[in-house]
């Protein structure tokens, strides 16, 4: 953002933690209106062990609470671009999706209010705004490649045009759509209103996030503060699969990277940023529910440049 970078729990024990997320099961969703609904957890390969006893200090007595590694690269299209909003569509076509997060304390699990949640994160078509010229993820113009398939792309995950790691790029234009930053309120929510992702080679479908603390709000925009978290969300591969035959995602020819092949997501579940996505199997174009709730140390800075 704009500016310069509980429990009475013992420095050696807390020094342990640094650089350390938690994502726990989201909160309850709620699909009013979405019909029979198709659930995905965090089910493959996640551990769910608590850090402490005191797991649902938060005040949600069905929330766990996990310690973790899970900082990700920040990725080459990060733009500061302090837009505060909740709608981030911008009138860009794909599955309508509402995207519920919650930040907390990855120590005490209580709720971080007042924190500046930035998301960002490419089109139906894999492209992200702000860097339009560069094609589908940096890796061509969009429509290239092979048809979406259930099979990594030739030549593996993260190589030319992967876009997932790399230094930052400069942007190519003015575009700010899927983008946007809410504030938590005192209960470490924030809610944003935008599309279910699409993909480009080299990474499985993903969004962006970056968690900013003790700002504050200006005319101008969030302001001050550092960055304690950046990561990444991540989508079950059943999901991704029932959007790729969906207007406008089934015109996307690019090779797609399964989430068992991605290089960033640290196959973990839950823990390593896979979102809870409610939906209607028979009819998913209607919109997509995802939640998931990130623990952060507000101590720590992590812009995910070093990674």
């Amino acid at each position: 953002m704009t500016g310069t970078q509980e429990d009475q729990v013992p420095n050696d024990k807390r020094n342990l933690t640094r650089r350390r997320v938690i994502v726990a099961s989201g909160a309850a969703v709620a699909a009013t209106g979405i019909g029979a609904m198709a659930v995905t957890t965090a089910s493959a390969g996640e551990s769910t062990t608590p850090t402490t006893p005191k797991a649902a200090a938060s005040g949600d007595a069905t929330e766990v609470c996990y310690r973790l590694t899970s900082q990700t690269t920040e990725g080459p299209y990060y733009i500061d671009a302090d837009k505060i909003r909740k709608d981030i569509t911008e009138g860009e076509p794909g599955i309508p999706m509402t995207l519920r997060l919650k930040v907390i304390d990855s120590e005490t699990c209580k709720p971080v209010a007042a924190a500046a949640v930035d998301i960002w994160h490419c089109t139906a078509m894999g492209v992200y705004s702000g860097y339009e010229a560069m094609g589908s993820g940096g890796g061509g113009a969009p429509g290239g490649g092979t048809p979406p398939t259930g099979e990594p792309p030739t030549g593996g995950p993260g190589g030319p045009g992967g876009g997932g790691g790399g230094g930052h790029e400069e942007p190519t234009d003015d575009e700010r759509y899927l983008r946007g930053t809410q504030v938590t309120d005192k209960k470490g929510y924030v809610e944003f209103k935008t599309i279910f992702p699409g993909w480009y080679q080299g990474r499985a479908v993903h969004i962006h996030t970056k968690v900013h603390v003790d700002g504050k709000m200006t005319d101008s925009g969030y302001e001050g503060g550092h960055t304690c978290h950046t990561g990444q969300f991540f989508f079950a591969e059943d999901a991704v699969l029932d959007s790729v035959g969906l207007e406008p995602y089934v015109v996307n020819t690019a090779r797609r990277t399964t989430l068992t092949e991605d290089t960033i997501y640290d196959q973990s579940g839950v823990q390593g940023g896979l979102l809870k996505l409610t939906y209607s199997k028979t009819n998913m174009a209607r919109g997509v529910v995802g939640s998931i709730t990130m623990g952060v140390d507000p101590d720590e800075t992590n812009e995910g440049t070093g990674l």
